[in-house]
């Protein structure tokens, strides 16, 4: 152990490096503690798993080729080099060496630190060549270029400095005894032996100094998810995607519902504003966004974090002093509306909760929840809300429908068709919930038919509620007005508690997702399956035989539901369904399976208008028609609706039918 004045700097510096960084993250931390309290902390072996999986091994960031290699090369090499950051710091105390007692290990990271740190240099280079030359569309944010440049420029310098020191160590016969360097061997050829000591000295501290400052530079930048993205994706919800929170109607201690402000978020939305990397991604996928409206899910979180770094220090401040009173900057601060200034309230309507921007994510930040929170703020406490939502409550509450048909009509469609009703049977094997689009849409009531004459023909007991059955809440729940979804989704399970059923199938992706992830959180839990599912374990149990020859479809194209596909996982079930059909094919769209587009409907945009931008659905439908097919299947009863307008809009002659429309065409 050599010790010197260096040493003794190097202490100074370092400790007091390091009681600012511990400082600036208890600070980050106690901003966290004035949010609302959440366990994140259950199913820690799946949520190792995860980390494993998302965090480590960067699946998602690897979802797009150039920029995941970049980043993951630029990861990968950084754990790596912790090895070194942290044998510099040992180095600077004294202890030279350290790792050196690992032997062969020791040999394995040294040759991974070499060709990381290559790696690291010419992913940095490709990095700043998308930004700045080719100029990807996505990273072009205004007043984050300066930025990027600083902190790629600095990971440069990082890497290059370690490179020539470890490269002078070997020009001076001073390296470890179990250090393998192939790469830096061979810049060692270059160093003369008389300039060695001085080349070592100056990249050890260009190296440890850079490493320092970056490290407090972190929880000012929006490079703080190198902090905080493994804790987040950790964190993250394990189970149902876009998960929403139930409220307590029942607890009158409860002043406020949903978020207006950052307070009223749980602590784990701030965290994802901490961690938000600025890639856009989220962005870049966003129906929305993607035929020019203003929602920009990006800055949704963006904003979520300038808010708490705007407010949670007065509020810190007031919370730790009940007597401190805010300066009138401060209280200027404090009295900024959240909604409005900081978020676009337009834009937080825009969203049809399709969850593209949660898939993409690389650390998996919960946009979709965060957003209907807001709205059920917007709702509940402010009755903030598209005029045309007043129409979709009012029928809600009146006919339990989000449209204006009443009640009694709800089983119309089955009238002369055998139909049993729950009431009638009492008991039965399968509960077919039918949904409101399926009761009351001209086209959807075909769907409804249509599955129905599938279970008859395969002999499957089953029922339907009849006009017992009301909307199961999903257009309530996601446009933000949680009471009356708490409302219809405890009523529902009343009636369905009087019923003896082994399973629940639904031809409505949204009513499936209700009822599969939203129920239980309620304590109803049902044995739930999506009509496309149910089909092929007929076709599997010979319950249904299929037609040799296919008589009108030589290939069709899919599209993927977002409540069955993103929210369920559910991608390959609905594709081996058609393709029991003898000799159909289907042709993919580019934007299919995870990386389908939105048909415009979810998020109760069923029941807006879409006053900005291009239309979504038309978006959609252009890309199903490139195909050159002459039918599109879909799974869900607004789908059918949004791509069958879009087909009509762009004038094709193009047949919409769901799956189990083209099923029962070929059934014997």
């Amino acid at each position: 152990m050599n010790f010197g004045t260096s040493n003794i700097i190097f202490i100074a510096i370092f400790l007091l490096a390091l009681s600012y960084f511990i400082y600036n993250v208890q600070t980050l931390i106690s901003y966290l503690k004035l949010a609302k309290p959440e366990n994140r902390t259950n199913r820690i072996w799946e949520r190792i798993k995860q980390t494993i999986t998302v965090a480590f091994l960067q699946s998602k960031i690897l979802r797009e080729r150039d920029a995941g290699i970049i980043h993951a090369g630029i990861f990968w090499g950084f754990l790596i080099l912790l090895f070194s950051a942290a044998n510099s710091v040992f180095t600077g105390f004294g202890i030279n060496h350290l790792f050196n007692y690992l032997g062969p290990i020791f040999s394995i990271i040294t040759i991974l630190t070499d060709i990381f740190c290559v790696a690291i240099i010419v992913a940095v280079i490709w990095a700043l060549i998308r930004r700045f030359i080719t100029k990807v569309k996505r990273l072009q944010v205004e007043g984050e270029k300066l930025e990027a440049a600083l902190i790629l420029i600095t990971i440069f310098f990082i890497v290059s400095a370690l490179l020539i020191e470890n490269a002078s160590l070997i020009a001076l016969d001073g390296d470890a005894s179990w250090a393998i360097r192939p790469i830096a061997g061979l810049i060692s050829l270059t160093i003369p032996y008389n300039s060695a000591s001085i080349i070592h000295d100056t990249a050890y501290w260009v190296h440890i100094l850079l490493i320092l400052a970056f490290m407090n530079y972190l929880p000012f930048s929006k490079h703080l998810h190198v902090l905080t993205s493994v804790p987040n994706v950790f964190l993250s919800n394990i189970g149902p995607v876009n998960k929403l929170s139930n409220i307590n109607f029942e607890d009158e201690t409860n002043e406020k519902y949903g978020v207006s402000d950052v307070e009223d978020f749980k602590w784990k939305t701030l965290l994802d504003g901490y961690t938000c990397t600025h890639c856009g991604r989220c962005t870049s996928v966003c129906p929305a966004n993607i035929t020019g409206k203003i929602l920009d899910p990006r800055e949704i979180i963006i904003q979520i974090r300038e808010r708490t770094m705007d407010k949670m220090p007065i509020l810190l401040k007031t919370k730790e002093n009940e007597h401190y009173t805010p300066t009138e900057e401060e209280q200027d601060i404090i009295d900024k509306p959240f909604l409005g200034e900081y978020e676009s309230i337009e834009a937080l309507w825009q969203c049809t909760t399709c969850g593209a921007c949660m898939q993409e994510c690389p650390v998996n930040i919960e946009h979709v929840p965060a957003i209907v929170e807001m709205r059920r703020s917007l709702v509940m406490m402010e009755a903030n809300f598209p005029e045309l939502l007043q129409n979709t409550f009012g029928n809600l509450e009146t006919n339990s429908t989000p449209w204006a048909f009443p009640s009694s009509e709800r089983a119309d469609w089955a009238e002369g068709l055998g139909i049993n009703t729950a009431a009638e049977l009492q008991e039965f094997d399968v509960l077919f919930w039918v949904g409101c689009a399926g009761s009351f849409d001209d086209r959807a009531k075909k769907v409804s038919v249509a599955f129905s004459r599938i279970m008859q023909k395969a002999g499957v007991n089953f029922a339907i509620l009849g006009t017992e059955e009301q909307c199961n809440g999903d257009v309530a729940r996601r446009t933000g007005n949680e009471y009356l979804a708490d409302m219809m989704i405890k009523a529902n399970i009343e009636t369905l508690n009087q019923y003896k059923f082994k399973k629940v199938v639904a031809t409505c992706p949204h009513c499936f997702n209700t009822f599969k992830n939203d129920y239980p959180t309620f304590g109803a839990n049902y044995d739930v399956i999506h009509h496309t599912q149910f089909i092929m374990e007929l076709i599997k149990e010979g319950k249904l035989t299929l037609k040799d020859n296919n008589e009108y479809i030589e290939s069709l194209t899919y599209h993927d539901s977002c409540y069955i596909g993103r929210y369920n996982n559910i991608y390959d079930e609905p594709r081996k369904t058609l393709l029991s059909v003898p000799g159909l094919e289907i042709k993919e769209v580019k934007r299919s399976k995870d990386k389908g587009l939105c048909c415009g409907a979810g998020g109760g945009q069923m029941f807006l208008e879409e006053t900005a931008g291009k239309r979504v659905n038309i978006e959609r439908t252009e890309e199903l028609l490139s195909t050159g097919t002459r039918t599109i299947a879909v799974n869900c009863p607004f789908c059918m609706t949004m791509i069958s307008d879009g087909v009509k809009a762009k004038e094709a002659d193009v047949k919409v039918k769901d799956i189990s429309e083209i099923i029962l065409d070929n059934v014997e």
